[in-house]
This record gives C-alpha cells, structure tokens and sequence, in this order.
C-alpha cells in the first residue's frame, strides 16, 4: 500500500469505529521539536513515537510518549520484561505497522492484526486530554481524544497497553532524533 492509501485506511477505520478526531495537515514533520505547533494548533498532545525491537528481533514494541520525556532502552526493556530494546529498522516498521520512519504511530497497529506488536504507553499521558498522532504520514497530524484512544481505538486494534513510566530529567533537545 501507499503512504496515501494507508492514511486513507487510518481515516476509513476511525470513521467506522464513530471515532470523532481533526487534522492538520503540514509540511513533513520527522521530529517532535516540528509538531510543537502543530499541538498548539490541534489542542492536543502530539505524542512521540518510539518503535522498538530485541538484539534477536523476535519481540517489537511501539512505545507512546509524552513528547518531554526521554527515553532509557534499559528502563524500559525492565519494565516491559524483554531483553534489552533498541530501535527498530524500516524495514520492521514497514513489515510491522504499515509506515516509515518520522512517522511512526499507533495508528499503525490497524496494520498488526496478529498483535506482533507489544504496546508500551506512558502512564503520563492519561489525564492530558486530546492526544494527537500521525496517520503514517508525517505530512498530517490527527488528534483525538483521550477517551477515544484508549477506550475505542486501541480495543478495535486488538492491542491491549502496558503502563510505562518514565523518571530523570525530561529531555533536553542536545541531538535530534527522527523518531515520531
């Protein structure tokens, strides 16, 4: 499937589920620094995106984030109970969730109907309100809210969240990543 075709099934499945969400459409926004206005635009907390996998690649995970936080591999395989997680190549985030990176999204786990992948969510984003994601494609940003997410969209996945935490100093933008 296309970029564009993909994003249409995103649409077509959110419509389905009664799922009500607005858009903003952009230029190609790879980063979380590119969407901080984005938010600002939608109301909403883009979430950053991180698409994991083991030294062996026999365990992936799709942790979502609030876009401060800074992620440790180590605290997070602890917490997940897997190996150590490391990033995953495009070639698993094609196979695995329909998309490329700079935009990664849970809206990608419409394409995991086997549940390969594992789904680790920040505790910190309950009680945020709307929450915005790519539709796997980094040039739209979606937001819905809170409720929507983890209420109808993710049981309509079939992927069920584990509750992540993240502790230490939120991040501080020294390198730049092209996770989303």
């Amino acid at each position: 499937m296309t970029e564009s075709e993909i994003r249409a099934a995103v649409y077509a499945r959110l419509d389905a589920l009664g799922i009500a969400y607005r858009v903003a459409r952009h230029a190609p926004a790879a980063h979380i620094d590119d969407c901080a206005e984005i938010g600002r635009r939608l109301g909403a907390t883009v979430c950053k995106n991180y698409f994991l996998t083991t030294k062996s690649r026999r365990a992936y995970c799709l942790c979502v984030a609030r876009p401060e936080v800074r992620l440790r591999t180590s605290d997070l395989s602890r917490q997940a109970g897997t190996p150590r997680l490391s990033f995953a190549g495009e070639d698993d985030m094609v196979s695995r969730l329909g998309t490329r990176p700079g935009s990664v999204s849970p809206m990608g786990l419409l394409f995991d109907p086997d549940g390969c992948v594992r789904l680790l969510v920040d505790e910190g984003l309950r009680g945020l309100g709307d929450l915005a994601f790519h539709p796997c494609d980094n040039t739209e940003t979606l937001a819905m809210s809170e409720d929507d997410f983890f209420n109808r969209f993710l049981p309509a996945t079939g992927h069920v969240p584990q509750f992540v935490t993240f502790s230490g100093r939120p991040f501080e933008d020294t390198t730049r990543f092209d996770i989303l």
